[in-house]
């Protein structure tokens, strides 16, 4: 069973990404058809020192169940206190990041620094379970390089330290983004564990979810494509049940949860000039628009709420005044 026990047999799940999917972004995905969401990932080490900003990024909301918190770290004890920690906060499920390619962390042993340790990254598997009475998934890649493909050996391995759950990123840490996700790894790693199995890489449109479906996976995990497309969720589980790819949203649509969306960063993140921040979310909300790369413009000069919404606004009607200007021409 897939932990939080989603109400589909094909979920889809909302990647942590950092400084991405936080709460507000969260509840954008949620309420767009995003099954399962999780948390950014989250230093063990700055949790079990109570740092304030690392107990924020896990802070979640009974409106995005089912949700995961993301832990990484490379310190078995500490990967126990914060896995103990974590369920004080009531997540449904505790996941361990063992994929993060980025310099700084894998210098450090942590994330896909991992799959370079293996007896190392069964201690951290281990630590987590023990630490709490809830599931605990991880996440992580094929291996450290191609020379290197070691996910087999991995996947066996967390099963029986007691993981309930594995998310694959098809890529090598070497690979980053780079390059293609090598789905036929999915079907390898199915036959091999018992616990759910969770795709992960180059999800950008409905087709995409639907063959990844078919490599046998337990469910389709989309990250940057959520990013570029907050309507993916909903587009994908209506071409699986209908085999039709939906209309886009309309512009009004667009702004409107836009604009919710950023209300909500404004809310959540007082003070921490969130406006600036949110940008990298423009071009998911507008894109494919008449005229967007004026209003990217625009809209990245502005850093309060009301300059954005008042942009915007005017936006849909100079839209409008175009479109009945075509229409009597």
């Amino acid at each position: 069973m897939i932990p939080g026990n989603p109400k589909t047999d094909k979920p889809l799940f909302l990647a942590p990404m950092e400084d991405v999917t936080d709460l507000p972004f969260r509840l954008v995905c949620k309420r767009l058809g995003a099954d399962v969401v999780v948390t950014e990932f989250t230093a063990a080490e700055a949790l079990v020192r109570h740092i304030p900003k690392a107990l924020e990024k896990i802070r979640i909301s009974p409106e995005e169940r089912p949700v995961g918190i993301q832990l990484f770290g490379s310190r078995p004890e500490a990967i126990q206190e914060a896995a103990t920690i974590a369920e004080s906060l009531g997540p449904d499920f505790i996941d361990i990041n063992c994929g993060c390619w980025v310099k700084n962390h894998v210098a450090r042993a942590e994330g896909a620094g991992l799959l370079r340790d293996l007896p190392l990254f069964e201690k951290v598997v281990k630590a987590a379970v023990a630490g709490t009475r809830l599931p605990v998934t991880v996440k992580t890649r094929l291996g450290w390089d191609e020379n290197s493909i070691v996910i087999l050996e991995v996947a066996r391995m967390i099963e029986q330290c007691g993981a309930r759950m594995l998310t694959l990123h098809c890529r090598t840490r070497s690979q980053a983004h780079r390059g293609f996700a090598e789905w036929d790894w999915l079907e390898k790693v199915k036959k091999v564990i018992s616990i759910p199995l969770i795709g992960n890489g180059d999800i950008v449109s409905p087709r995409d979810v639907k063959a990844m479906f078919e490599t046998g996976c337990d469910g389709v995990m989309i990250g940057r494509g959520a990013i570029s497309d907050p309507w993916l969720f909903a587009s994908s589980k209506h071409y699986l049940a209908t085999g039709q790819i939906p209309e886009v949203p309309s512009l009004k649509e667009r702004v409107s949860v836009c604009l919710e969306h950023l209300a909500n960063v404004c809310q959540d993140h007082p003070g921490r000039r969130p406006v600036l921040a949110f940008r990298k979310h423009y071009t998911g909300y507008l894109k494919g628009l008449p005229g967007i790369s004026r209003l990217r413009a625009d809209l990245m000069q502005l850093e309060n709420f009301e300059s954005v919404r008042e942009r915007l606004l005017r936006f849909i009607d100079e839209s409008s005044s175009l479109s009945e200007g075509e229409m009597h021409a």
